[in-house]
């Protein structure tokens, strides 16, 4: 993979391990709350679930994470691509149920890594 490739790989990997600190440990701090637009009575009440939905994003890190660490393996790509898709179908279906806003902070990067990676 060439350098771009990776140093935005590495960029959704760090964005999806800093989702998993802000929902899994910020989420009802004013920070998190702040960030989602969440009234302190709603973040209670969801905390639990959405410190499930960090693990996942903490998931999604960690799959990125090992496609980096694979470097030049021949499946370094193909897992790099599966992780990425993955990301760009959360942001998708992020974008259309919950805010827009989160399919340009979450699928754009892993989108241009995507393409770049297969124009490489």
């Amino acid at each position: 993979m060439v350098i771009v490739v990776k140093v935005l790989i590495g960029l959704v990997a760090f964005l999806h391990v800093f989702f998993f600190v802000l929902e899994a440990f910020l989420w009802t701090k004013p920070f998190g709350r702040k960030t989602f637009r969440l009234t302190a009575e709603f973040a209670q009440q969801s905390k639990v679930l959405a410190a499930n939905q960090g693990l996942y994003n903490l998931f999604l890190a960690a799959g990125l994470v090992w496609a980096l660490v694979l470097g030049d393996a021949p499946y370094a790509w193909s897992v790099a691509t599966f992780f990425l898709g993955c990301v760009i179908v959360a942001g998708i279906v992020g974008g259309l149920t919950s805010n827009p806003r989160i399919f340009i902070i979450q699928g754009v990067p892993a989108l241009a890594a995507l393409a770049l990676g297969f124009a490489a």
